[in-house]
């Protein structure tokens, strides 16, 4: 079966204005940023005077990371040491920050992940449970519990569950609508499948390699499948998972296999992607794939 799409929604706070060269251009809010992208190889449709334009541009310095460079026209949310300014999606409100490792804050793409959960808590009872793991910044998380499921975020990060918590405030939600959890993600899912724990929705975006909380080592070709083996046990009768990776050498095509696994549902499985605003242009931003069922 051919590779499904999954695109980016509306999403008015953000817009992808061109990518080309290993560079993408973005509108985040009222800030316009430039930094680099691999997957785009082909050449900008903008001039160079439009990129030349951009708020902030990250400049890189080694494989560990490099600095943002400041345009004079730049709004003042954009200056500083530390700029900050918040955008929205619906009713959610996340702040961006952009960060030496040439992230922000949230990944635009994962909107149609965002979309999805949206979707799947329709056919569900308010305060069904979801488990958020790998959960960064809790865009989400954020999503997840506006949209009535009860949900328990973890991360291994306390920094990024400060963002999470900055975002959750920034939304309108009070200080119980998450529960959040430092830990690392196998050694918590393991423990709630021990407890018999069930899970309406679950939430995975691992990286490729990572430490946890105490130094647990996460490689994601030796970590993966026993995880993926807990969660299958967390899955309740009537549930969905969404995985999603980045710069992961595994094609959506064995998630599909792996997902396919699992007993009952439907499986969806193939790439994110940001549309440009000018044109048909995809950019690839990812490898995701989707199980759900409805029994």
């Amino acid at each position: 079966m051919p590779p499904f799409i999954f695109e980016m929604p509306d999403f008015p706070g953000y817009a992808l204005l061109d990518s080309g060269d290993g560079e993408k251009l973005e509108r985040f809010g009222e800030v316009v940023l430039r930094r680099p992208d691999p997957q785009a190889l082909w050449r900008p449709k903008l001039a160079p005077k439009e990129w030349s334009r951009a708020h902030l541009r990250f400049i890189r310095e080694s494989d560990r990371g490099g600095r943002w460079e400041t345009h004079r026209d730049a709004p003042q949310a954009a200056r500083g040491k530390e700029p900050s300014w918040t955008i929205p999606y619906g009713d959610a409100r996340f702040s961006i920050r952009p960060t030496p490792f040439k992230h922000v804050g949230i990944f635009p793409e994962q909107a149609a992940n965002w979309a999805f959960v949206e979707e799947r808590s329709r056919g569900l009872a308010p305060g069904e449970k979801l488990l958020n793991l790998f959960g960064y910044t809790g865009a989400a998380s954020v999503i997840a519990a506006q949209a009535g499921f009860d949900v328990t975020h973890v991360d291994a990060s306390r920094a990024s569950l400060n963002w999470t918590r900055e975002n959750a405030e920034a939304s309108g939600l009070g200080e119980r609508a998450l529960r959040m959890v430092h830990e690392d993600a196998l050694l918590f899912a393991t423990r709630e499948a021990r407890r018999g724990k069930k899970y309406a929705g679950i939430l995975l975006d691992p990286p490729h390699y990572g430490r946890g909380p105490k130094g647990e080592k996460w490689q994601f070709e030796e970590s993966f499948a026993p995880l993926l083996e807990v969660v299958a046990e967390l899955l309740d009768e009537r549930a969905f998972l969404v995985l999603s990776t980045y710069a992961i050498g595994y094609s959506p095509l064995a998630f599909h296999n792996l997902l396919s696994e699992f007993r009952g549902g439907q499986v969806e499985a193939g790439e994110l992607a940001l549309r440009e605003a000018q044109g048909e242009r995809l950019l690839p931003c990812g490898f995701c794939a989707r199980w759900w069922r409805d029994a």
